[in-house]
């Protein structure tokens, strides 16, 4: 059985009062979380750039090839000009 939290904070009873953020405080907060993140090297990021670059040649090179024989078997049964 799901439970409906629509319009509730995390971890933060319906009954409890919400306190604003100031702009400060969130700054701070985003900053914090920026470094912990562990960012790539120029050298792993290279390697994931032609990874995708090859796999999306892959996925056109099937989808182009599925769509010649779809088009070419479509002409042969129902004759094109």
């Amino acid at each position: 059985m799901a439970i409906d939290t629509r319009g509730e904070t995390a971890g933060k009873p319906s009954g409890e009062k919400k306190t604003r953020t100031s702009p400060a405080l969130f700054y701070r907060q985003v900053v914090t979380e920026l470094r912990k993140v562990i960012w790539p090297t120029r050298k792993d990021l290279i390697t994931y750039t032609t990874v995708v670059l090859i796999f999306v040649l892959i996925m056109v090179a099937i989808v182009y090839g599925l769509d010649s024989a779809l088009g070419w078997a479509v002409l042969r049964i129902f004759g094109g000009a």
